[in-house]
């Protein structure tokens, strides 16, 4: 699955979603991640309210299942659901890439919280109870 991360220098989540510069770019699976490119933004990304500049983001997201950012409004995360891109919101700016990366691999080959197993269309494990009469 393609996950994208919002930095300002390739290491750490440390950008709001709405004047985020650039997104770096990582497909992730059960077997590890890979860095597939980075997309960057222009015009003005002040955090004005202005609701446009988050259409040109939107579209480039496409493909992505989840987005990880240091901060979003409710309007630009209800615009990302409804792309079925999930927006996530680290617990610091210096929160790094590779160690969110890395968590999500284990958890990958684990087993995943409903919100993942929805996202990757995983069904949740069935169980075949024997009958103990």
């Amino acid at each position: 699955m393609k996950v994208a991360f919002g930095t300002r220098d390739g290491v750490h989540i440390n950008t709001h979603f709405g004047s985020a510069k650039k997104m770096d770019i990582y497909d992730v699976s059960q077997e590890g991640y890979n860095f597939l490119n980075t997309i960057e933004f222009g015009g003005n990304l002040k955090q004005d309210g202005n609701e446009d500049k988050l259409v040109p983001k939107i579209e480039a997201l496409e493909g992505c299942k989840i987005v990880y950012v240091a901060a979003i409004g409710g309007s630009a995360a209800s615009r990302l659901m409804k792309h079925q891109v999930t927006p996530l919101k680290v617990q610091s700016e210096e929160d790094e890439i590779e160690t969110i990366l890395e968590d999500l691999v284990k958890t990958l080959n684990g087993t995943p919280p409903p919100w993942l197993r929805k996202i990757i269309g995983q069904t949740s494990k069935s169980f075949d109870f024997e009958d103990d009469d």
